[in-house]
């Protein structure tokens, strides 16, 4: 069943006004990419709440902060030219980031995100490419298994903001139940 506007506000009450701009197409991001069912639909909105903030932030708040000045000269995330670390800073529900992520991305949605890494910044795009992220990294899957942990490590490299992750899973079970 798709989810609503009020249970999306039950899950993150801080997104107030934009949780109806996004539940549509939320939903036709999930239903594309299959996170359909109690447990991937939980853990997909508990990760994306807390990576956009309670779908506050579509693009990384650039400082920069010490980890985002590591974020130039990255080979691993594709930033080979000089500036890439701003430019292809996180963004969408689950921060696209690098100059690669951004390629790979733009690839499997049609898009140019190598030249309007902006596009992410739109409603429709950030919750597809949150989507495409999380069936392109097996997601479902670790749903399905209850690998919460597994998850957040595969989205963010570790477990930060793991309690909160946790804390909106637990919502997100019980509102969507």
């Amino acid at each position: 069943m798709p989810i609503t506007k009020q249970q999306l506000l039950q899950i993150l009450p801080n997104a107030g006004q934009v949780a109806g701009v996004f539940v549509p197409v939320l939903n036709t991001a999930m239903v594309r990419y299959q996170i359909v069912g109690l447990k991937r639909e939980a853990a997909f909105i508990a990760q994306v709440g807390h990576e956009s903030g309670q779908l506050k932030y579509i693009r990384e708040i650039w400082g920069p902060t010490k980890a985002q000045a590591k974020y130039e000269g990255r080979a691993d995330l594709g930033n080979t030219v000089a500036g890439d670390g701003s430019k292809y800073r996180g963004r969408g529900l689950i921060q696209i980031t690098g100059r690669a992520n951004h390629a790979e991305c733009g690839e499997a949605l049609g898009l140019d995100l190598v030249n309007h890494p902006e596009l992410l910044e739109m409603p429709q795009h950030a919750c597809m490419s949150a989507a495409w992220f999380w069936a392109s990294r097996g997601l479902n899957t670790l749903a399905d298994a209850g690998k919460f942990d597994t998850i957040t490590r595969r989205i963010n490299g570790g477990q930060n903001g793991a309690a909160d992750r946790q804390a909106l899973y637990a919502k997100a079970l019980k509102v969507l139940a």
